[in-house]
Parts: C-alpha cells; structure tokens; sequence
C-alpha cells in the first residue's frame, strides 16, 4: 500500500484535541493504548537510511519495508509524506529473503544488523465513515530509543495518516482539517523525518553512497566525469526497487535511461579513462541495458496499442483487447526473465563496480586537466558522427536508416548533456534540440515497430482483422514522423557545436 501521512511534532504539555466534526461525515472512534516493540535493521553504514528506505521488524506485526518517497512537488516542501510500504513474515531475528530482495542494490555484499530499538507508547484515534472503514488515524506516540536496557533518547510525535492503497488522494479533504485542528491545540509544524532517523541520529541523513558534489568553477575534468557517472548510478539505484516491485509504471524506463546514459558518458570520455577498464564496465552495462529494454519497449507497446484501440470501432474493441494478451504475456515473460538477472550475483558485482566508479573513476593524466578546457571537444565526436549519417542518407532513407539517426541523435544528446556543467548554456540548449529529434524520431520508430509486432502476431479471425486495423493506424503514425524530422534535423543543425566549443 502506499502509506501517506503527516508527522508533527508534540510536546510534553500537549494534550490530543477532540476530533469529532472535524470532517463532515465522520465519526471518532473510542481511542486506545498500545506499547509497541521495534527493530531497525540497516546497513553498518546505514545505506537503507540514507537512501530514504527502512526495514523493521515490529512485535506482533512482521516485517515492514518502506522504500523512499518521491521528490516533493513544488510548493509542498515535504509536508506530506508519502511511501510504499511492503510487509513481509518471516523469523523474528532475520530479515525476510523476499525484504532482501527488493533492497539488494543497496545491501549488496553487506550484511543486514539491529542499528535501532524503538519502545513506543502509542495513543491512537481512529476515525470511520458511516460503513465502519477507517479514514484516517490520529496517533500519539511517546518514543524511548533503546540502548541495551538503558533509555539513550525520548521523544514525542503526533502522525496524521491515510490509508491509500491506489496512491489516490484525501490531503486536502481529510489531512489537511486535521493537521489545522491539531496545530490549533499546540502541536509543531510538519516534520517529515522518521522516527528510526531521529533515532539513528546525523549519520543517518548523510548524503547516500552515490550523490552527486557540488563542482566548483574550475574543477579538474575528472570531478566532472565523476559527478556525470554518480548521477546516472545513482538514478539506477533510486529506481532499482520500483523495478522490483512494479510499484512505479516509470521505473523501468528509468533505469534503462540511466543506464544507457552511463553507457553514453563511459563512451564520451573515452580519451580520459583507463580502457582496460572502461570496456568491460560498458559490456556489462550492455547486457543490463538489454533486459531493461526488452521490458521497456514492450511496455510501451502495449500502452501504445491500447490507446490505437480505443480509436477503433466499439464492435473491434473486444478483439483488440484478446489480441494484446499475447502483447501482456511476453511482458510478464520479460519481467520474470529480468528479475533473475537482477537477483544474479552478476547483478550484484556489476553494482558494486558502479558504485566504485561513482566514487573513484579510473581516469587517465589529462583528466587532472580544468574541465572547462578539456571537456567540451569530447561532445565533438557524437555530433560529427550524427551530421555525418545524416548527410549520407538517401532520398528516402529507409526505417533502419532513420532508426540508426535517432541512436546517434542520442548519443550527441547525452554527450552535451555530460559536458553542459562547463560548456555552458549552449550545450544545454543543444542537447534539448537533440532530444526533440530523439522524439520525433522516436514515434516514428514506434510505428514501425508496432506494425512489425502486430504482422507477426500469429491471429485468425477476428483479431487478425483488428491487428490490420492497428497496422493502418500504425503506417500513419510513422509516415507522419517521417514528414517531420527533416524540419527537427534543420533546428537541430542551426545549434552547431561551435557556439559553445573552445
């Protein structure tokens, strides 16, 4: 479920208000008193903490995982806090395999310990609609953090939650009212910040294991490379367990982005790096690349034939249906088979050598060079190659032609991007042209594509009549890209390399 609630602070005079007609329509349970007996299990370096995930083990109650929440929207700093939240049985001294399985990116090699004990006494309200289901939950919990049998901390917060088990929303109709009364009667401003947090103090909200520096203006090329490696693994490990879980329609794509970017910058600053350690490390990323995108690209056909569907004929409808369970199939196939890739103690070594990279690429001396001198004629060789290609295509290229323009576009795409932190904001601009030639180029190879899954899928009857519908849809939808992109190309052209090149 996705948990999603509000922590406040309290303190030792404050007393919970009656809730009664705070929401219209809703009645206050009696309240209740539990003491409750907690477990925090974490990394020694506290990996799962700073990555924003918890992993507990509660008496009476099991396993919970938490993964981390997504980023605040803007102009909600955070107030509500919002996570998947899986439960899991198992011993009551180990963590669950299947727990483990979801954080295995982050363990990796390491092993799970107690890092926190929490003895919390809990007041809580509970308020039903008129069939009985709960609402909302008001608790008040008084918290001793443990150390051995001697208390090394208290401390006191009050938590407003919702059950949303669709991710949909209530803060404005539910929290909020509650949060208002609850302020009004003394309790502190939001404070997002988990109790193991507070229990498990600074080192806790240290930065995670792979982040990003900040440059400054005059730092060596192997900063820059560094911090461009760092972000894309740390976007790969961010997603690692949506991908697990299939708690994020998006994670997928994701991680194959992130991927396929690490592939791109160990490519782009090829002059700077060590070779005999560059090319295993892109191999390797080429076999993860290929399970995210077999995933990915079935993914997004069947979103795509899905929505080709809707414009069909009701009476067809059923039929394209049927016809794109065979499309669903393959894909759970394809789940599974990556799945055990990502289980597989190559998966895991792969990790680790990204994570070592993220730290400490091998770069060779010219690196040690200022970035903003070195830096920026890297990107020349992706751009030469893609106006090369481009300048070569027939009359009337062909669908493998196109295709093969959108991958160098790419490649010119995420080498502006990698050096824009010292070419400045012409490679940005760059790279968002680029991007755009990637997309139209995109669709049209979607077409194509599609139409090519929709010929081979081997259907009588009906649902063969209904594939030569979509395949008609499909054969417009890429001649249209195909119209489009030589006025995408122009654009792209204009934003020559040479504005932003020493």
């Amino acid at each position: 479920m996705l948990e999603r609630e509000v922590k406040l602070g309290a303190g030792p005079a404050f007393h919970l208000p009656d809730l009664a007609g705070v929401i219209e329509g809703v009645a206050v349970a009696p309240p209740e008193t539990v003491r409750m007996e907690t477990v925090y299990y974490d990394t020694p370096d506290l990996r799962l903490a700073r990555w924003g995930v918890s992993l507990r083990r509660r008496a009476g109650e099991g396993w919970t995982l938490k993964l981390a929440p997504p980023p605040s929207t803007p102009g909600k700093p955070g107030a509500v806090l919002e996570r998947d939240e899986l439960t899991f049985q198992g011993s009551a001294t180990r963590p669950p395999d299947a727990a483990l399985e979801v954080v295995r990116a982050y363990v990796r090699k390491a092993e799970l310990v107690p890092v926190a004990r929490l003895s919390t006494v809990r007041r809580r309200v509970r308020l039903v609609d008129a069939t009985g289901n709960r609402v909302a939950e008001v608790v008040d919990d008084e918290v001793s953090v443990r150390d051995g049998r001697r208390v090394a901390a208290r401390f006191r917060e009050i938590e407003v939650e919702v059950p949303s088990p669709d991710g949909a929303g209530g803060e404005d109709s539910i929290i909020t009212p509650l949060v208002t009364r609850l302020r009004g009667a003394g309790a502190g401003a939001p404070d997002p910040t988990p109790k193991h947090i507070r229990a498990l103090g600074p080192r806790a909200i240290e930065a995670p294991e792979v982040s990003p520096q900040p440059l400054p203006a005059a730092a060596p090329a192997k900063d820059v490379i560094r911090n461009a490696i760092a972000e894309s693994v740390a976007g790969l490990l961010h997603h690692d367990p949506l991908v697990r879980t299939g708690r994020d329609p998006e994670a997928v794509h994701q991680a194959r982005v992130a991927t396929r970017k690490l592939r791109s910058n160990l490519r782009t600053f090829g002059p700077l790096l060590d070779p005999e350690w560059t090319e295993p490390l892109r191999s390797e990323l080429g076999w993860l690349a290929m399970g995210l995108g077999a995933v990915r690209d079935r993914e997004v056909l069947l979103e795509r034939l899905r929505e080709r569907g809707k414009s069909l004929p009701v009476s067809d409808q059923r039929s394209a249906a049927s016809l794109l369970q065979i499309l669903e199939v393959e894909i759970d196939d394809l789940r599974k088979k990556l799945l055990a890739d990502l289980d597989s103690q190559r998966y895991v070594d792969l990790v680790e050598r990204l994570v070592a990279a993220a730290h400490s690429p091998q770069t060779l001396p010219d690196a040690d060079q200022p970035a903003a001198g070195v830096l920026p004629a890297l990107a020349t060789t992706p751009w030469r190659r893609l106006r090369s290609a481009v300048r070569g295509l027939p009359k009337t290229p062909t669908d493998p032609e196109l295709h093969r323009i959108r991958i160098l576009a790419k490649r010119a795409r995420y080498a502006a991007e990698a050096v824009a932190p010292v070419a400045g904001p012409g490679a940005a601009a760059f790279a968002r042209a680029a991007a755009k030639l990637q997309t139209i180029l995109g669709e049209h190879q979607d077409g194509v594509t599609a139409q090519a899954w929709l010929r081979s899928a081997r259907v009588t009857g009906k649902r063969a009549f209904v594939a030569g519908e979509l395949i008609a849809l499909e054969r417009i939808a890429a001649d249209e890209g195909r119209a489009k992109w030589p006025k995408v190309w122009k654009a792209l052209d204009r934003k020559r390399l040479r504005a932003w090149m020493p």
